[in-house]
């Protein structure tokens, strides 16, 4: 495997020096940046514009327990949609200072939805016992704090946002993060810095189902990969239940919020019968792996691509105000919610397992920080809990920021190693496909990295993925489309591995023919 894509012996390489480098514009990283002190100079690294992130199309809310709520209900229903392998001080962590990232947001200017009163209002969503979720525009969450996160940011006097930035590789020197290497405006350049904060968001791009953005290939995890910086839980991959079914297309799938279950929504198969309650005493509230599988039987029961949705026990008014985005998104599709059944379909949504860090967003490596989807906290255990994750930005973002404040006055820039790969390029084989490697790797994935899993077809898959590997390292990586696509076999490597050396059939990680005693049931 190669430490270093580019080789920089033989080409100058301009160098820019900043305190602290954020790879990443989601909310993990602008967030984060705003909680660094002012006196700090902050590069934020996103790969294309500021707007084309999962951040902005995040919908459902924030999950946070505020005034008189129960934290432990919040706590105990996290680590239940986890399968009770979450790491309990994370959890314990996440709940106990919603509030404070809550009064955060609302300081900086975010304006969460209210009720005539001028309460909170509060939803419902999967296997959450009370109404806890927060919201933002109704669903337009994401949006609505992204735009206030940008705005604070771009004001700034000590941030310096970088959009068109193609991050390649984690520098180190003696141990230390020392920066990263990009692909910025057609020339490769070294970010040098003091510490380094990976917020590179996820892998839904691995997939060719999904509702990520297109720019997440899981490049910031196949840098710590590269740098040998510690991982955990890559078998733990979430789908969500109720994508929107258009027909067959390459294109990123619009969510149909869990918000919309959460309401009252229920789920019909192809014959117009409510099904989940063959399935979970929780109905469509059930877990998120759960209702994937049970959709996902539903679908092969009939070799059908999709099931429905109905939401028309609500009205017009109510819909439309309720859920203005998806409505919309609906409407265009010549879908009326209040009177016609929604096609939905289940997509790769959200990463739980990532790069290892500890309750403060430390890494392996000393100097480097990890934020967000790219990272794993262990919060999530094996299956996420609904709208939990823009609050682990949160809370773990602050908390990185505090770290690094607390170390930052003592800490020295450390000079770079020469970024030198033994490859001799004269021999090397050029004639790769990437277009095509990453079509074929998107397929394989969703065959057998997906929502059920069997360890016969996974090996099959592993030996592929690994002799596409070979090829292209004995290729040129000198452009954006070769390295993404080369991080994308990556992470699936790490993926796929993970799954055939897990000890257990949990939550998202279903793996059929592992033996009953080794199924985890709620």
């Amino acid at each position: 495997m190669k430490r270093y894509l580019v080789d920089f012996k033989n080409e100058p390489c301009e160098g820019r020096y900043f305190d602290i480098v954020i790879i990443g514009a989601g909310i993990a990283g602008l967030y984060t940046a705003l909680m660094l002190p002012k006196k700090l100079k902050i590069a934020v690294l996103s790969e294309k514009e500021i707007d084309d992130s999962d951040s902005y199309m995040a919908q459902g809310g924030i999950a946070a327990s505020i005034g008189d709520d129960d934290r432990e209900l919040h706590i105990k229903d996290t680590v239940n949609a986890g399968c009770y392998v979450n790491n309990a001080k994370a959890v314990k962590v996440l709940v106990d200072e919603s509030q404070q990232a809550i009064e955060n947001l609302i300081e900086l200017g975010v304006n969460f939805d209210r009720d005539d009163q001028g309460n909170f209002y509060r939803s419902f969503e999967g296997n959450h016992s009370i109404p806890r979720i927060l919201h933002v525009n109704g669903d337009s969450t994401g949006k609505g704090i992204m735009e206030v996160l940008v705005r604070d940011a771009e004001n700034a006097h000590n941030i310096e946002i970088i959009p068109d930035v193609f991050a390649l590789d984690i520098v180190e020197n003696r141990g230390k993060c020392c920066g990263v290497t990009v692909f910025y405006k057609g020339r490769s350049m070294y970010f040098i810095s003091r510490y380094c904060i990976m917020a590179s968001g996820g892998i839904g791009q691995l997939f060719s189902k999904t509702t990520n953005v297109d720019v997440l290939t899981g490049d910031g995890i196949a840098m710590a990969i590269r740098a040998g910086v510690k991982l955990k839980d890559m078998e733990y991959v979430q789908f969500h239940p109720t994508a929107f079914y258009s027909g067959d297309t390459n294109d990123r799938l619009f969510l149909i919020s869990e918000a919309v279950r959460g309401e009252g929504a229920v789920l019909r198969n192809m014959e117009g019968k409510r099904f989940m309650g063959e399935y979970d005493r929780r109905m469509e509230l059930a877990p998120r792996d759960i209702v994937a599988r049970a959709i996902f039987h539903e679908m092969n029961k009939v070799s059908s691509k999709y099931v429905y949705l109905d939401a028309t026990m609500y009205d017009k008014d109510f819909l439309q105000n309720r859920f203005r985005q998806i409505y919309r998104e609906c409407e265009s599709s010549s879908i009326e919610m209040y009177r016609d059944y929604i096609p939905v379909t289940p997509a790769e949504h959200y990463f739980m397992g990532g790069i290892e860090v500890d309750l403060f967003g430390r890494t392996s490596m000393e100097g480097l920080y990890a934020l967000g989807e790219c990272a794993c906290t262990g919060v999530h255990g094996a299956n996420r809990l609904a709208s939990n994750s823009l609050l682990e930005a949160l809370v773990f973002g602050k908390r990185a920021a505090e770290d690094i404040y607390g170390k930052i006055s003592c800490g020295e820039v450390c000079s770079l190693p020469e970024l030198k790969n033994e490859d001799n390029l004269d021999e090397k084989n050029k004639e790769v496909d990437f277009d095509q490697f990453k079509r074929s790797l998107k397929v394989l994935m969703e065959k057998h990295a997906g929502i059920i899993r069997n360890t016969d077809d996974l090996k099959g898959a592993l030996n592929i993925i690994e002799d596409k590997l070979s090829k292209m390292e004995a290729s040129s990586l000198e452009s954006v489309e070769a390295v993404e696509t080369y991080n994308m076999y990556q992470v699936a490597r790490s993926i796929v591995i993970s799954i055939l050396e897990s000890k257990a059939s949990i939550g998202s990680n279903y793996v059929e023919n592992y033996s009953e005693h080794n199924k985890v049931l709620r």
